[in-house]
C-alpha cells in the first residue's frame, strides 16, 4: 500500500530552512520585530537575553527564524554551556575592560564632519573613546576649518584630530585640509561622498551603493534608487541599525579613525 506524507503543503510554499546557530555569549544578533540589537549574555530554557551597547537588557523567546545574524535569518539554539559571560571585545575590536569607568575628558578633541559621522564613530568606537577620555564633536562643514582650528588653538596638551568626508586629491576638501599646518592638528579623511558609503553594502543587504548623477542631492538620490522614502533622517537610522561592529565598515574609514584616536591620545 502506498504511503503518503501527512504534510500536504506544496514544496514551493514551505519555508526554506535557515541555519541554526548556538546562542554563545558575545554573539551579536538583531531581533527583527523590535529592531533590538545586542550581544548574547545569557541563554536559558526557551529564552535568550541580549545586551545592547548602552547596557540595556532584553529577553526574547528562542523561536525558529527569530533573529538576524549579519543580516541573515537564523534560528538560535541553546548552547551546551550557559554560563553568563560578557562580550570580551568592544565594537571596534578592542579588548573590553569590564567595569571600567570613563576617563575625565582630555583637552584634545576629534572633530567629524556632520552628525551622522559622529553617531557612527560613537556606535563603533564609543567604549574606547570613553576609556581614553576623548570627546567627539561634529562640524557643520569644513569650509571654515582653518578658522575653527585656529580658534581651538591645538597644542602639545590639546591635540586636535579632524575627520573629513570625500578627502581625495584635487577636491575642495583636500585644499582646505592642506591649509591646516599646525603640528598639533591632524586632518584625515575617507574617499566616500558621504559617511553612509563607509558602511559595507553587504551589511545593508545591497550589492552596492547607488551611483547618483552630478547635481542631484546624494542622500536623496540614494533613497530613491533603493526605493526608500525621501526621509534621509529615517534612512540614516536604518543604516545605523545595521552597524554592529567594525566589521560592518569599510577599511578606508577604520584606519583613519584609529589613526586620529592614536594622534589625540599620544603622549606629548
Amino acid at each position: 500500500m502506498r504511503q503518503y506524507s501527512p504534510d500536504l503543503t506544496p514544496p514551493w510554499k514551505k519555508p526554506k530552512p535557515v541555519p541554526e546557530v548556538p546562542a554563545e555569549p558575545g554573539l551579536v544578533v538583531e531581533e527583527p520585530g523590535t529592531g533590538f540589537c545586542g550581544a548574547v549574555i545569557r541563554c536559558e530554557a526557551g529564552t535568550v537575553t541580549l545586551e545592547d551597547r548602552f547596557g540595556k537588557h532584553r529577553v526574547f523567546p528562542l523561536e525558529p527564524r527569530g533573529f538576524l545574524l549579519e543580516g541573515q535569518v537564523v534560528t538560535l539554539t541553546r548552547p551546551s554551556s550557559t554560563t553568563p559571560v560578557r562580550p570580551t571585545r568592544t565594537a571596534s575590536g578592542s579588548v573590553a575592560v569590564p567595569g571600567a569607568r570613563a576617563r575625565v575628558a582630555r583637552a584634545g578633541r576629534i572633530y567629524v564632519e556632520g552628525r551622522h559621522d559622529a553617531e557612527l564613530v560613537e556606535r563603533v568606537w564609543g567604549d574606547d573613546l570613553r576609556i581614553e577620555g576623548v570627546v567627539v564633536e561634529y562640524l557643520e562643514g569644513v569650509d571654515d576649518l582653518p578658522a575653527i582650528v585656529a580658534d581651538f588653538s591645538p597644542g602639545p596638551d590639546a591635540r586636535l584630530g579632524v575627520l573629513v568626508d570625500h578627502l581625495v586629491p584635487g577636491s575642495k576638501e583636500s585644499r582646505i585640509a592642506a591649509s591646516v599646518t599646525s603640528d598639533h592638528a591632524l586632518v584625515l579623511g575617507h574617499p566616500y561622498i558621504d559617511i553612509w558609503e563607509a558602511v559595507k553594502p553587504s551589511s545593508m543587504g545591497i550589492p552596492s551603493w547607488p551611483r547618483v548623477p552630478h547635481g542631484q542631492d546624494w542622500k536623496t538620490g540614494v533613497c530613491r534608487a533603493l526605493g526608500w522614502p525621501d526621509n534621509t533622517g529615517a534612512a540614516w537610522q536604518h543604516i545605523l541599525s545595521h552597524v554592529h561592529s567594525y566589521k560592518d565598515l569599510q577599511p578606508e574609514l577604520l584606519g583613519r579613525v584609529e589613526e586620529l584616536i592614536d594622534f589625540v591620545t599620544a603622549p606629548h
